[in-house]
């Protein structure tokens, strides 16, 4: 795994830890930032061919 993998696996990790946070706290506005974030960064994976486990309700901005 280089180094490129591991940071965007930490960032991943970080933005469903933020959204789950946001969630609890009833942010609506943090949520859609974060659900956005977790989108980008499984399109940046897929894109690099960096295969992450996901739920389909995460690669969309919804």
């Amino acid at each position: 795994m280089g180094a490129f993998d591991e940071e965007l696996r930490r960032q991943l990790e970080q933005a469903r830890q933020e959204l789950a946070a946001a969630r609890t706290a009833g942010d609506d506005d943090g949520v859609q930032a974060y659900v956005g974030r977790v989108a980008g960064l499984l399109r940046l994976a897929a894109l690099h061919g960096i295969q992450v486990p996901h739920e389909v309700d995460e690669e969309g901005e919804g």
